[in-house]
Protein backbone atom coordinates (compact mmCIF):
# COMPACT_ATOMS: atom_id res chain seq x y z
CA UNK A 1 0.00 0.00 0.00
CA UNK A 2 2.80 2.66 1.24
CA UNK A 3 5.32 1.69 -1.95
CA UNK A 4 1.98 2.49 -4.41
CA UNK A 5 0.87 5.69 -2.95
CA UNK A 6 4.26 6.81 -3.07
CA UNK A 7 4.86 5.49 -6.48
CA UNK A 8 1.63 6.81 -7.86
CA UNK A 9 2.04 10.38 -6.04
CA UNK A 10 6.09 10.21 -7.69
CA UNK A 11 4.61 9.82 -11.28
CA UNK A 12 2.77 12.96 -10.88
CA UNK A 13 5.45 14.86 -9.81
CA UNK A 14 7.45 13.91 -13.01
CA UNK A 15 4.91 15.13 -15.02
CA UNK A 16 4.61 18.31 -13.11
CA UNK A 17 8.66 18.51 -13.32
CA UNK A 18 8.88 18.10 -16.83
CA UNK A 19 6.10 19.67 -18.73
CA UNK A 20 4.72 21.70 -16.48
CA UNK A 21 1.08 20.04 -16.20
CA UNK A 22 -2.31 21.36 -16.30
CA UNK A 23 -5.15 19.18 -14.97
CA UNK A 24 -7.45 21.55 -16.50
CA UNK A 25 -6.44 20.02 -20.20
CA UNK A 26 -8.35 17.66 -22.42
CA UNK A 27 -8.10 13.79 -21.65
CA UNK A 28 -6.20 13.86 -25.38
CA UNK A 29 -3.61 16.20 -24.43
CA UNK A 30 -3.33 14.29 -20.65
CA UNK A 31 -2.14 11.21 -23.03
CA UNK A 32 -0.06 13.07 -25.06
CA UNK A 33 1.74 14.89 -22.38
CA UNK A 34 2.06 11.70 -20.44
CA UNK A 35 3.58 9.63 -23.27
CA UNK A 36 5.86 12.87 -23.73
CA UNK A 37 7.32 12.80 -19.69
CA UNK A 38 7.99 9.29 -19.79
CA UNK A 39 10.06 9.25 -23.43
CA UNK A 40 11.91 12.30 -21.40
CA UNK A 41 11.92 10.04 -18.45
CA UNK A 42 13.41 6.76 -19.88
CA UNK A 43 16.24 9.03 -21.65
CA UNK A 44 17.52 10.32 -18.20
CA UNK A 45 17.11 6.35 -16.84
CA UNK A 46 19.22 5.17 -20.11
CA UNK A 47 21.81 7.85 -19.86
CA UNK A 48 22.29 6.70 -16.42
CA UNK A 49 23.00 3.19 -16.72
CA UNK A 50 25.11 4.02 -19.42
CA UNK A 51 27.24 6.30 -16.68
CA UNK A 52 27.33 3.25 -14.16
CA UNK A 53 28.10 0.79 -17.61
CA UNK A 54 31.04 3.48 -18.64
CA UNK A 55 32.31 4.01 -14.77
CA UNK A 56 32.59 -0.01 -14.39
CA UNK A 57 35.89 -1.09 -13.97
CA UNK A 58 35.74 -4.76 -13.89
CA UNK A 59 33.11 -5.82 -10.80
CA UNK A 60 33.11 -2.22 -9.07
CA UNK A 61 32.36 1.33 -10.09
CA UNK A 62 34.17 4.98 -9.87
CA UNK A 63 32.51 7.65 -8.54
CA UNK A 64 33.99 10.22 -11.95
CA UNK A 65 36.79 9.16 -14.37
CA UNK A 66 39.64 11.31 -13.56
CA UNK A 67 38.28 13.03 -10.27
CA UNK A 68 37.68 9.60 -8.09
CA UNK A 69 39.19 6.30 -9.58
CA UNK A 70 38.88 4.50 -7.36
CA UNK A 71 36.44 2.35 -5.64
CA UNK A 72 34.93 3.91 -2.57
CA UNK A 73 32.82 2.57 0.04
CA UNK A 74 29.73 4.14 0.82
CA UNK A 75 29.72 5.20 -3.11
CA UNK A 76 29.30 1.48 -4.04
CA UNK A 77 27.12 0.81 -1.82
CA UNK A 78 24.36 3.56 -3.21
CA UNK A 79 25.74 2.71 -6.66
CA UNK A 80 24.63 -1.30 -6.03
CA UNK A 81 20.95 -0.18 -5.85
CA UNK A 82 20.83 1.93 -9.67
CA UNK A 83 22.79 -1.74 -10.44
CA UNK A 84 20.01 -3.25 -9.04
CA UNK A 85 17.35 -2.03 -11.41
CA UNK A 86 18.90 -3.35 -14.05
CA UNK A 87 21.68 -6.01 -13.35
CA UNK A 88 20.96 -8.11 -10.00
CA UNK A 89 24.32 -10.37 -10.59
CA UNK A 90 26.63 -6.73 -10.97
CA UNK A 91 24.84 -4.92 -8.33
CA UNK A 92 25.85 -8.14 -6.33
CA UNK A 93 29.67 -8.24 -7.87
CA UNK A 94 29.84 -4.78 -6.43
CA UNK A 95 29.39 -5.29 -2.90
CA UNK A 96 31.52 -8.75 -3.00
CA UNK A 97 34.28 -6.41 -4.98
CA UNK A 98 34.13 -3.80 -1.90
CA UNK A 99 34.10 -6.21 0.93
CA UNK A 100 37.02 -8.05 -1.05
CA UNK A 101 39.36 -5.68 0.68
CA UNK A 102 38.01 -6.07 4.04
CA UNK A 103 40.53 -5.70 7.28
CA UNK A 104 41.36 -8.75 9.60
CA UNK A 105 39.76 -6.23 12.22
CA UNK A 106 36.68 -5.81 10.50
CA UNK A 107 36.88 -2.36 8.81
CA UNK A 108 35.72 -1.75 5.17
CA UNK A 109 38.22 1.01 3.93
CA UNK A 110 36.74 4.22 2.48
CA UNK A 111 39.20 3.66 -0.61
CA UNK A 112 40.06 0.31 -2.30
CA UNK A 113 43.06 1.28 -4.74
CA UNK A 114 42.12 -1.77 -7.00
CA UNK A 115 44.06 -0.45 -10.12
CA UNK A 116 47.23 1.88 -10.38
CA UNK A 117 46.00 5.93 -10.98
CA UNK A 118 48.19 8.68 -11.31
CA UNK A 119 44.86 11.30 -11.39
CA UNK A 120 43.93 11.35 -7.64
CA UNK A 121 45.95 12.32 -4.58
CA UNK A 122 46.60 10.87 -2.09
CA UNK A 123 47.07 7.63 -3.56
CA UNK A 124 48.18 4.49 -2.14
CA UNK A 125 51.45 5.35 -2.28
CA UNK A 126 50.53 7.89 0.33
CA UNK A 127 48.45 5.68 2.72
CA UNK A 128 51.21 3.36 2.43
CA UNK A 129 55.04 3.93 1.19
CA UNK A 130 56.17 4.23 -1.92
CA UNK A 131 57.82 0.81 -1.65
CA UNK A 132 55.02 -0.32 0.22
CA UNK A 133 51.81 0.70 -1.28
CA UNK A 134 48.70 0.19 0.94
CA UNK A 135 45.87 -1.80 -1.09
CA UNK A 136 43.64 0.72 0.65
CA UNK A 137 42.81 3.32 3.17
CA UNK A 138 43.27 3.26 7.26
CA UNK A 139 39.75 4.93 7.50
CA UNK A 140 36.28 3.86 6.54
CA UNK A 141 33.13 5.53 5.89
CA UNK A 142 29.43 5.59 6.74
CA UNK A 143 28.28 1.92 6.43
CA UNK A 144 25.31 1.87 3.89
CA UNK A 145 26.13 -1.51 2.86
CA UNK A 146 23.91 -3.34 5.25
CA UNK A 147 20.75 -1.18 4.39
CA UNK A 148 21.63 -2.06 0.41
CA UNK A 149 22.22 -6.15 1.29
CA UNK A 150 18.30 -5.01 2.82
CA UNK A 151 16.68 -3.63 -0.19
CA UNK A 152 18.94 -6.09 -2.91
CA UNK A 153 17.56 -8.94 -1.37
CA UNK A 154 14.10 -7.63 -0.81
CA UNK A 155 13.77 -6.42 -4.17
CA UNK A 156 15.53 -9.55 -6.00
CA UNK A 157 14.23 -11.22 -8.57
CA UNK A 158 16.78 -14.46 -8.51
CA UNK A 159 16.02 -14.83 -4.83
CA UNK A 160 18.24 -18.15 -4.98
CA UNK A 161 21.13 -15.70 -5.96
CA UNK A 162 20.38 -13.32 -3.30
CA UNK A 163 20.05 -15.71 -0.77
CA UNK A 164 23.59 -16.75 -1.67
CA UNK A 165 25.10 -13.71 -1.80
CA UNK A 166 23.41 -12.46 1.73
CA UNK A 167 24.64 -15.27 3.01
CA UNK A 168 28.15 -15.07 1.92
CA UNK A 169 28.34 -11.02 3.20
CA UNK A 170 26.36 -11.23 6.38
CA UNK A 171 29.15 -12.30 8.20
CA UNK A 172 31.36 -9.49 6.82
CA UNK A 173 28.55 -6.76 7.42
CA UNK A 174 28.39 -8.41 11.30
CA UNK A 175 32.17 -7.99 11.12
CA UNK A 176 32.39 -4.20 10.24
CA UNK A 177 29.05 -2.91 12.91
CA UNK A 178 31.45 -4.76 15.55
CA UNK A 179 34.52 -2.69 14.57
CA UNK A 180 32.88 0.18 14.72
CA UNK A 181 31.61 -0.63 18.20
CA UNK A 182 34.30 -1.73 19.48
CA UNK A 183 36.88 0.51 17.24
CA UNK A 184 34.73 3.61 17.46
CA UNK A 185 33.22 3.34 20.69
CA UNK A 186 35.65 1.62 23.25
CA UNK A 187 34.15 3.77 25.74
CA UNK A 188 30.54 2.77 25.19
CA UNK A 189 28.71 5.97 24.74
CA UNK A 190 26.33 4.45 23.00
CA UNK A 191 27.14 6.80 19.50
CA UNK A 192 30.31 5.91 17.22
CA UNK A 193 33.40 8.47 16.84
CA UNK A 194 34.24 9.65 12.99
CA UNK A 195 38.37 10.66 13.48
CA UNK A 196 38.70 11.98 10.35
CA UNK A 197 37.01 14.13 8.07
CA UNK A 198 37.04 11.84 4.83
CA UNK A 199 35.74 9.61 6.91
CA UNK A 200 32.30 11.25 7.29
CA UNK A 201 31.78 11.53 3.27
CA UNK A 202 31.34 15.05 3.77
CA UNK A 203 34.57 16.43 3.80
CA UNK A 204 34.47 19.95 4.23
CA UNK A 205 31.15 20.26 5.86
CA UNK A 206 31.32 23.17 8.13
CA UNK A 207 30.45 20.77 11.21
CA UNK A 208 34.12 19.88 11.11
CA UNK A 209 35.35 24.03 11.10
CA UNK A 210 35.92 24.04 14.81
CA UNK A 211 37.40 20.80 15.34
CA UNK A 212 39.67 20.96 12.47
CA UNK A 213 41.09 24.33 13.73
CA UNK A 214 42.27 22.57 16.84
CA UNK A 215 44.40 20.33 14.19
CA UNK A 216 47.76 21.16 14.35
CA UNK A 217 49.45 21.34 10.93
CA UNK A 218 52.50 19.15 11.23
CA UNK A 219 55.75 19.45 9.17
CA UNK A 220 53.79 17.36 5.85
CA UNK A 221 56.31 16.38 2.82
CA UNK A 222 55.33 19.33 0.30
CA UNK A 223 51.97 17.58 -1.94
CA UNK A 224 50.03 18.73 -5.24
CA UNK A 225 46.52 18.10 -5.16
CA UNK A 226 45.30 16.18 -7.98
CA UNK A 227 41.50 17.30 -7.51
CA UNK A 228 42.42 20.67 -8.41
CA UNK A 229 42.98 19.32 -12.53
CA UNK A 230 39.65 18.46 -12.35
CA UNK A 231 37.19 20.57 -10.68
CA UNK A 232 37.55 24.06 -9.97
CA UNK A 233 39.41 25.31 -6.41
CA UNK A 234 35.89 27.41 -6.05
CA UNK A 235 34.46 23.78 -5.87
CA UNK A 236 36.67 22.19 -3.83
CA UNK A 237 37.97 21.99 -0.45
CA UNK A 238 40.10 24.85 1.09
CA UNK A 239 43.98 24.56 0.79
CA UNK A 240 44.12 25.11 5.06
CA UNK A 241 41.57 22.12 5.30
CA UNK A 242 43.59 20.07 3.26
CA UNK A 243 46.78 20.24 4.97
CA UNK A 244 44.96 19.06 7.92
CA UNK A 245 43.45 16.38 6.21
CA UNK A 246 47.15 15.18 5.50
CA UNK A 247 48.38 15.71 8.91
CA UNK A 248 45.44 13.26 10.18
CA UNK A 249 46.75 10.81 7.90
CA UNK A 250 50.44 10.79 8.35
CA UNK A 251 49.79 10.63 12.06
CA UNK A 252 47.31 7.47 11.77
CA UNK A 253 49.96 6.16 9.38
CA UNK A 254 52.76 6.56 11.99
CA UNK A 255 51.16 3.94 14.26
CA UNK A 256 50.25 1.40 11.17
CA UNK A 257 46.17 2.52 11.60
CA UNK A 258 46.08 0.63 15.13
CA UNK A 259 42.34 1.17 15.93
CA UNK A 260 43.44 0.75 19.70
CA UNK A 261 45.07 3.82 19.48
CA UNK A 262 43.89 6.15 17.23
CA UNK A 263 40.72 7.11 18.94
CA UNK A 264 42.52 8.06 21.82
CA UNK A 265 45.77 9.90 19.44
CA UNK A 266 43.11 12.06 16.75
CA UNK A 267 43.37 15.79 17.98
CA UNK A 268 39.39 15.39 15.73
CA UNK A 269 37.09 12.86 17.33
CA UNK A 270 33.88 14.28 16.41
CA UNK A 271 30.42 12.16 16.94
CA UNK A 272 29.41 12.62 13.17
CA UNK A 273 25.33 12.78 12.30
CA UNK A 274 25.48 11.08 9.52
CA UNK A 275 27.78 8.14 10.15
CA UNK A 276 26.03 7.68 13.28
CA UNK A 277 22.42 8.04 11.31
CA UNK A 278 23.32 5.50 8.51
CA UNK A 279 24.94 3.14 11.33
CA UNK A 280 21.63 2.82 13.38
CA UNK A 281 19.54 2.57 10.13
CA UNK A 282 22.21 -0.22 9.19
CA UNK A 283 21.84 -1.91 12.21
CA UNK A 284 18.30 -2.33 11.82
CA UNK A 285 18.92 -3.97 8.44
CA UNK A 286 21.72 -5.94 9.64
CA UNK A 287 18.80 -7.39 12.62
CA UNK A 288 16.30 -8.34 9.39
CA UNK A 289 19.08 -9.87 7.95
CA UNK A 290 19.93 -12.22 11.22
CA UNK A 291 16.21 -13.29 11.51
CA UNK A 292 16.08 -13.68 7.87
CA UNK A 293 19.03 -16.20 7.88
CA UNK A 294 17.84 -18.00 11.42
CA UNK A 295 21.17 -15.63 12.90
CA UNK A 296 19.25 -15.42 16.43
CA UNK A 297 22.38 -15.84 18.25
CA UNK A 298 23.82 -12.31 17.32
CA UNK A 299 20.07 -10.43 17.93
CA UNK A 300 20.68 -9.66 21.47
CA UNK A 301 23.68 -8.07 20.34
CA UNK A 302 22.39 -6.27 17.49
CA UNK A 303 19.47 -5.23 19.89
CA UNK A 304 21.98 -3.55 22.67
CA UNK A 305 23.74 -1.33 19.67
CA UNK A 306 20.47 -0.06 18.82
CA UNK A 307 19.29 0.54 22.92
CA UNK A 308 22.83 2.72 23.55
CA UNK A 309 22.05 4.31 20.40
CA UNK A 310 18.50 5.47 21.11
CA UNK A 311 20.12 6.44 24.32
CA UNK A 312 22.47 8.53 23.45
CA UNK A 313 20.75 10.18 20.39
CA UNK A 314 18.86 12.96 22.26
CA UNK A 315 22.28 14.10 23.43
CA UNK A 316 22.82 15.74 19.77
CA UNK A 317 19.17 17.28 19.43
CA UNK A 318 19.43 20.94 20.12
CA UNK A 319 15.78 22.39 20.72
CA UNK A 320 16.85 26.28 20.27
CA UNK A 321 17.13 25.59 16.29
CA UNK A 322 15.37 22.96 15.78
CA UNK A 323 18.11 20.51 14.35
CA UNK A 324 20.31 17.79 15.21
CA UNK A 325 24.12 18.12 15.25
CA UNK A 326 27.24 16.68 15.37
CA UNK A 327 29.34 16.98 18.70
CA UNK A 328 33.48 17.56 19.19
CA UNK A 329 33.91 14.43 21.59
CA UNK A 330 37.18 16.37 22.57
CA UNK A 331 35.15 19.16 23.93
CA UNK A 332 31.69 17.87 24.37
CA UNK A 333 29.95 20.41 22.85
CA UNK A 334 27.85 20.50 20.35
CA UNK A 335 29.03 21.64 16.82
CA UNK A 336 27.50 25.02 16.17
CA UNK A 337 26.86 24.30 12.39
CA UNK A 338 23.33 22.94 10.78
CA UNK A 339 24.05 20.90 8.45
CA UNK A 340 21.38 18.93 5.78
CA UNK A 341 23.51 15.41 7.90
CA UNK A 342 20.73 17.42 11.09
CA UNK A 343 18.02 15.60 9.03
CA UNK A 344 19.33 12.46 8.53
CA UNK A 345 17.58 11.37 12.28
CA UNK A 346 14.80 10.88 9.93
CA UNK A 347 16.24 8.40 8.04
CA UNK A 348 17.47 6.63 10.55
CA UNK A 349 14.19 6.34 12.09
CA UNK A 350 15.48 7.45 15.33
CA UNK A 351 13.47 11.00 15.78
CA UNK A 352 10.88 10.90 18.40
CA UNK A 353 7.92 12.39 16.21
CA UNK A 354 7.97 16.02 18.26
CA UNK A 355 11.76 15.82 16.58
CA UNK A 356 10.48 15.29 13.28
CA UNK A 357 7.78 17.59 13.44
CA UNK A 358 10.08 20.40 13.77
CA UNK A 359 13.12 18.80 11.66
CA UNK A 360 10.53 19.36 8.85
CA UNK A 361 8.97 22.76 10.37
CA UNK A 362 13.50 23.97 10.04
CA UNK A 363 13.32 22.17 6.40
CA UNK A 364 10.47 24.59 5.14
CA UNK A 365 12.49 26.94 6.61
CA UNK A 366 15.28 26.15 4.35
CA UNK A 367 13.87 25.80 1.35
CA UNK A 368 12.13 29.40 1.21
CA UNK A 369 15.59 30.31 0.79
CA UNK A 370 16.23 28.68 -2.30
CA UNK A 371 15.02 28.21 -5.67
CA UNK A 372 16.64 23.65 -5.13
CA UNK A 373 16.21 21.86 -2.03
CA UNK A 374 18.23 20.35 -0.11
CA UNK A 375 21.11 22.32 0.72
CA UNK A 376 24.18 20.90 2.28
CA UNK A 377 24.33 23.95 4.84
CA UNK A 378 21.78 26.71 6.05
CA UNK A 379 21.09 29.04 3.41
CA UNK A 380 20.86 31.21 6.41
CA UNK A 381 24.19 30.81 7.53
CA UNK A 382 27.11 33.02 7.15
CA UNK A 383 29.36 30.71 5.86
CA UNK A 384 26.51 29.22 3.30
CA UNK A 385 28.59 28.35 -0.04
CA UNK A 386 26.00 27.25 -2.80
CA UNK A 387 28.85 25.67 -4.77
CA UNK A 388 31.57 24.59 -2.37
CA UNK A 389 31.55 20.72 -2.26
CA UNK A 390 29.85 20.13 1.42
CA UNK A 391 29.38 23.67 2.55
CA UNK A 392 26.22 24.76 0.14
CA UNK A 393 25.52 22.53 -2.61
CA UNK A 394 23.02 19.68 -3.22
CA UNK A 395 23.89 16.17 -3.23
CA UNK A 396 21.26 13.15 -4.37
CA UNK A 397 22.55 10.83 -2.21
CA UNK A 398 21.17 13.17 0.66
CA UNK A 399 18.47 14.16 -1.09
CA UNK A 400 17.12 10.62 -1.37
CA UNK A 401 17.78 10.05 2.38
CA UNK A 402 16.23 12.60 4.11
CA UNK A 403 12.93 11.80 1.67
CA UNK A 404 13.06 8.65 2.96
CA UNK A 405 12.59 9.51 6.36
CA UNK A 406 9.99 12.07 5.92
CA UNK A 407 7.80 9.22 4.10
CA UNK A 408 8.26 7.43 7.49
CA UNK A 409 7.09 10.23 9.38
CA UNK A 410 3.88 11.04 7.02
CA UNK A 411 5.49 13.92 5.97
CA UNK A 412 4.23 13.62 2.30
CA UNK A 413 4.01 17.09 0.60
CA UNK A 414 7.53 18.06 1.59
CA UNK A 415 8.99 14.95 0.46
CA UNK A 416 7.28 15.54 -3.01
CA UNK A 417 9.22 18.67 -2.94
CA UNK A 418 12.40 17.33 -2.52
CA UNK A 419 11.70 14.64 -5.58
CA UNK A 420 10.41 17.13 -7.63
CA UNK A 421 13.58 19.40 -7.14
CA UNK A 422 16.26 16.30 -7.17
CA UNK A 423 13.98 15.31 -10.78
CA UNK A 424 14.78 18.35 -12.42
CA UNK A 425 18.36 18.98 -11.26
CA UNK A 426 19.08 15.51 -12.69
CA UNK A 427 17.57 16.67 -16.03
CA UNK A 428 20.03 19.12 -16.35
CA UNK A 429 22.99 17.00 -15.73
CA UNK A 430 23.94 13.69 -14.20
CA UNK A 431 26.40 15.68 -11.85
CA UNK A 432 28.34 15.20 -8.78
CA UNK A 433 26.08 18.01 -6.86
CA UNK A 434 24.04 21.14 -7.67
CA UNK A 435 23.64 24.49 -6.58
CA UNK A 436 20.41 25.41 -4.86
CA UNK A 437 20.37 28.97 -5.97
CA UNK A 438 19.93 28.20 -9.72
CA UNK A 439 19.88 24.60 -10.08
CA UNK A 440 23.94 24.51 -11.97
CA UNK A 441 25.16 21.36 -12.37
CA UNK A 442 28.75 21.06 -10.69
CA UNK A 443 31.88 19.12 -9.28
CA UNK A 444 32.37 15.81 -11.19
CA UNK A 445 30.52 14.83 -14.44
CA UNK A 446 28.50 11.64 -15.29
CA UNK A 447 28.74 10.69 -11.42
CA UNK A 448 27.92 7.25 -10.43
CA UNK A 449 26.26 7.73 -7.07
CA UNK A 450 24.27 10.12 -8.99
CA UNK A 451 22.89 8.14 -11.65
CA UNK A 452 22.26 5.22 -9.08
CA UNK A 453 19.66 7.81 -7.73
CA UNK A 454 18.09 8.27 -10.59
CA UNK A 455 17.21 4.57 -11.45
CA UNK A 456 16.89 3.14 -7.98
CA UNK A 457 15.24 6.14 -6.58
CA UNK A 458 13.34 8.38 -8.87
CA UNK A 459 13.41 6.43 -12.07
CA UNK A 460 12.23 3.68 -10.45
CA UNK A 461 9.30 4.91 -8.50
CA UNK A 462 8.24 6.78 -11.54
CA UNK A 463 7.92 3.90 -13.73
CA UNK A 464 6.91 1.11 -11.40
CA UNK A 465 3.88 3.33 -11.42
Amino acid sequence: MYKTRYCSRFATTVLNALLNFCCCCVLDHVDEQQTEAYKKLEVLLTYSRQILTENDLGGYTIPAKGLYPYQWNWDSALVAMGWATFDEARAWEEMTKLFSAQWDDGMVSHIVFHKPSTTYFPGPEIWGSVEKPRKSTGITQPPVAAITVHKLYEQAVNKELALTKVRELFPKLLAWHRWFKTARDPENTGLVATLHPWESGMDNSPAWDEPLRNVPVDDIPPYVRADLTHVNSSMRPSQAEYDRFLTLVYRFRAVDYDCKQLYYLSPFRVTDLCTNSVLYRANLSLRWLAEMLGELDVVPEIDEWLEGFRVAFSSLYDPAVKMFKSKDQLTGKLLNASTSAGFLPLFARIATPSQAQELAATLEQWLSCVKYGIPSNDPNSADFEPLRYWRGPIWAIVNWMITDGLLAYGYDALAQRVESDTYELLGSGICEYYDPTDGKPAGGGSFSWTAAMCLAWLGKCATSA
